[in-house]
């Protein structure tokens, strides 16, 4: 089915736009119809993309840092020029109210830009009087980088950004539910670039096993859920492949009876519901102490009557629908399941009854073994657990697959830091929450991934060490 008739945006391969022989329709998730199609890659474009890829490396890889540098800043000077434009289509295909689109747009750029501050150190394991051993970090090659839909331009920067600085080259994919915004910047900054070394495609459920299987893909980088992450380093295991996976979360936070309830209910109720809840590391289980639990409760199910949800393109709406409509039908199910079990449902305001809204929900103090807190709901969906023993509350947050992310608060930093120390997450916050940078790496534990984004770990995760043994001239 072809979506109606919009300018269709082009793909990027070569260094030039290319329509592709057929499209998909883009879906509006807060009206639930199609409003533009995308043009849907096939294998014979897969292969011209990574075969453009190919022949750019040779050259790219030999072009000096502080150029590839200057081709970065460049392309973030581009995307913020145009991020106005590039948040009112953000809006349409992701759902995200404006503000928050637009912050995304802009934090893409300083993102890019704020990366070519790192620096692919020259290691020196020995300096003699004999000789120098020097570790060089080299280029993979092309890599496969595959970016999902609920935050499309960041993450696809996260990726962007060191790779090409690297010395690598890329074919990047997008969400099929997400493709449009990733697009247009791909034709905006297409000229930053030389031919071949960005590549931006798009395409159906068939386009992402394809590119892990293409044999042309020295890495693959991959953001998604940890299903299909599994599937990817299977893919990617047949010819040795390096992979960085980025995959799901079940991140736990901890609130110690100390806390002051006023002050710390409102930014534990974002670090929930940022993005309606569709964040990897969003807080997806709140552990509130005991003597402080009915007071937090009845706070952050206030501030849920209170907040908007609707359409992202009108005024005054804080958060948008559920992306698509199969994240919608998870969510829906685990509510669903809840009420089903006889669990304490604490709704927020109604929601409009066309698209993927859902009301914002709290769920109070379901069994620890409940669907809706061992599962991810990736929307917007809380539990509330009460606790009163600090070994056990630590016990039952680390009981999950997942080990991406965590929070600690209390008004002793000092004690919530050992506390952070005993969880087992590849990051912890104390009294904050959705923090990141570009110079710290974001690492997942146990199911919630495998490599580093970001920070110089995530730069070096798009190279491999060389080691250069160096005779002393003087040396007998």
């Amino acid at each position: 089915m072809t979506a109606p008739a919009q300018t269709l945006l082009s793909m990027t391969i070569d260094g030039k736009g290319i329509s592709g022989v057929g499209t998909f329709p883009v879906r509006n998730p807060a009206t639930g119809k199609d409003f533009a199609s995308a043009p849907d890659a096939s294998a014979a474009d897969l292969d011209r993309a990574v075969a453009a890829a190919a022949r750019a490396f040779e050259s790219w890889k030999r072009v000096p840092m502080a150029e590839r540098k200057a081709a970065l800043t460049a392309a973030a000077g581009i995307i913020d020029a145009n991020a106005e434009a590039l948040a009112t289509l953000f809006v349409s295909e992701q759902g995200r109210p404006y503000p928050g689109a637009l912050g995304e747009i802009k934090g893409a750029a300083m993102w890019l830009r704020a990366g070519t501050m790192l620096d692919i150190p020259v290691d020196v394991t020995e300096d003699s009087e004999t000789r120098r051993v020097e570790v060089h970090h080299v280029p993979l090659g092309v890599v496969c980088a595959i970016v999902p839909w609920n935050f499309p331009v960041l993450l696809a920067i996260w990726k962007i950004g060191p790779a090409l600085m690297a010395g690598n080259t890329m074919v990047l994919k997008r969400s099929p539910f997400t493709p449009l915004t990733t697009l247009r910047i791909g034709e905006l900054i297409r000229d930053c670039f030389p031919a071949g070394v960005l590549n931006i495609i798009t395409g159906g459920d068939a386009l992402g096993p394809m590119m892990t299987a293409h044999k042309g893909f020295a890495k693959i980088s991959f953001t998604g859920s940890t299903a299909t992450g599994r599937r990817v380093m299977e893919s990617a295991a047949k010819d040795l492949k390096r992979i960085t996976l980025e995959l799901g979360g079940n991140d736990a936070a901890i609130v110690l009876a100390d806390v002051d309830v006023g002050a710390v209910a409102a930014q534990l109720f974002e670090g929930a519901f940022h993005n309606t809840a569709q964040v990897c590391v969003a807080t997806k289980r709140l552990y509130i102490h005991e003597d402080i639990y009915d007071e937090m409760r009845d706070q952050l199910h206030a501030l849920a009557l209170a907040t908007t949800v609707g359409d992202g393109a009108q005024q005054g709406n804080r958060y948008g629908p559920v992306q698509n409509e199969p994240q919608y039908r998870r969510v829906l199910g685990l509510i669903d399941d809840a009420r089903q079990q006889g669990l304490v449902l604490l709704q927020g305001a109604p929601v409009p009854e066309v698209g993927y809204f859902v009301p914002l929900t709290l769920v109070d103090n379901p069994p620890e073994d409940s669907r809706v807190v061992v599962k991810e709901a990736f929307g917007p969906v809380l539990p509330l657990l009460k606790w009163s023993n600090l070994d056990d509350v630590v016990r039952r947050a680390n009981d999950s697959e997942y080990g991406l992310a965590g929070a600690v608060w209390s008004a002793d930093v000092e004690a919530a830091t050992a506390i952070a120390h005993r969880l087992d997450t590849g990051t912890v916050w104390i009294n904050q929450n959705l923090q990141s940078t570009p110079f710290t790496p974001l690492a997942g534990a146990k199911q919630s991934g495998f490599g580093q984004e970001n920070g110089l770990a995530g730069l070096l995760e798009f190279t491999r060490p060389k080691s250069v043994f160096i005779p002393k001239v003087n040396a007998a």
